[in-house]
């Protein structure tokens, strides 16, 4: 997990700084964190893995789907005044600090 965390954070972390260095060009910069979404490198994931991940989500329960990350994308593209700015898409969970399933 520090690998992955690491990388994220720092994304997040150049949002803003990249929002700022690109404002002279009228580019505005923001960012999407994905929580657990369904794709086809999940698909084989057991279903008593996929229900322990998304154990903590508050609401919606369930995976992220590409509807939603469009979603997001055109709130970002129809916001002008949004910049600089990481939205999370993880249904209000945080990543476990371990699993408990079989990661195979």
């Amino acid at each position: 997990m520090s690998a992955y965390t690491a990388s994220k954070r720092a994304l997040a972390a150049l949002v803003l700084v990249w929002a700022r260095d690109f404002a002279r060009y009228n580019i505005r910069v923001n960012g999407i964190a994905p929580g657990f979404m369904t794709t086809p490198m999940v698909a084989m994931l057991p279903d008593s893995l996929v229900a322990e991940l998304l154990a903590d989500n508050e609401f919606p329960r369930r995976a992220g789907t590409g509807e939603d990350f469009a979603a997001a994308i055109d709130f970002i593209i129809r916001t002008p005044l949004l910049n600089g700015e990481v939205i999370r898409l993880d249904g209000g969970a945080r990543p476990p600090a371990r699993v408990k399933g079989p990661m195979e």
